[in-house]
């Protein structure tokens, strides 16, 4: 029986991912890096230690990585006012809570920004637990933040619930199955192909298919 659902914050709880590819856009530009932001989008997802040399190269990364990641969260912020939650979003959490789940909302931002979106969902007395960037030292696709998720629900039984190829790969690492919700933007074919267990559309399509899920079991 799954005892615990890990929940994406990101993305997938909350209306994050444009914002942050716009974010990272004005970032790199500021530092003299013209990116295209469908490019920078296909990577919102993998942590901001890991997207710069991805993106950029590892010559920016060592020369130029923390000035971008500073520059990326002062644009994001004067974003995250427009953030919302998807529809159904706290409604999910309900009702996993509902079939006696213990459910961790599993992020790698900022403990500013975490608990901006926990207001959002209003979801502090409701969810079990949560993480932020202090609990990670790599962030996905390496498997250190879903660890950190199951370590804080305390069993190894659980089901990650994402937006990205990234949280597949990193819930696969970690040794768990994965939920892919489309609002990512990847296609349900790449999410397929990562191993996703169930695609959906929207975390609504989830709540309505929650009886036929691996949350199921």
């Amino acid at each position: 029986m799954t005892q615990a659902a890990i929940l994406d914050i990101d993305g997938t709880l909350v209306d994050t991912n444009y914002q942050h590819a716009l974010a990272w856009y004005r970032a790199f530009v500021a530092h003299g890096v013209l990116l295209p932001v469908w490019k920078i989008h296909r990577h919102i997802g993998m942590g901001g230690d890991q997207i710069v040399s991805a993106l950029a190269g590892d010559e920016v990364e060592s020369e130029r990585g923390d000035d971008i990641r500073d520059s990326e969260k002062n644009e994001y912020q004067r974003l995250i006012d427009e953030v919302r939650p998807f529809e159904g979003a706290r409604a999910l959490i309900e009702d996993l809570k509902t079939r006696e789940l213990t459910v961790v909302l599993a992020s790698s931002a900022k403990e500013g920004e975490v608990d901006h979106y926990l207001d959002l969902l209003d979801a502090r007395e409701l969810a079990d637990s949560w993480t932020t960037s202090a609990d990670v030292e790599n962030t996905k696709p390496d498997p250190d933040l879903v660890l950190a998720a199951l370590d804080s629900a305390g069993t190894r039984d659980a089901v990650m619930v994402g937006d990205t190829t990234w949280d597949v790969q990193a819930a696969k690492r970690a040794g768990i199955e994965t939920i892919a919700v489309m609002s990512g933007g990847f296609g349900a074919d790449e999410l397929q192909a990562e191993g996703a267990a169930l695609i959906v559309d929207s975390v609504k399509e989830l709540r309505e298919r929650l009886d036929e899920s691996p949350l199921a079991r």
